[in-house]
């Protein structure tokens, strides 16, 4: 199962949906993060929020997302929130 989180427009992350693999297989059979990002926008609706892959085994991205997660678009990682700087 893929795991996309949905982020705020300040790149907090406010919820993580689990979307098929197959639905993100192109047809070369590769997965593309966004056809994972145009089903969660099918399923949920648009609004004024994005979506980024998340790993539940943090292959990728740093870490698992989970809410509350900031994150970071320059390390294009999520940050949990006990970690990052204070204001």
């Amino acid at each position: 199962m893929a795991h996309f989180a949905e982020l705020d427009s300040n790149s907090i992350v406010l919820r993580v949906i689990v979307i098929d693999n197959s639905i993100l297989l192109n047809d070369n059979n590769e997965e593309e993060e966004q056809r994972g990002i145009n089903e969660c926008i099918r399923i949920l609706g648009t609004s004024n929020t994005s979506w980024k892959q998340t790993s539940y085994n943090n292959s990728f991205r740093g870490s698992y997302a989970g809410p509350g997660y900031k994150y970071d678009e320059e390390l294009d990682i999520f940050i949990p929130p006990f970690l990052e700087d204070p204001l």
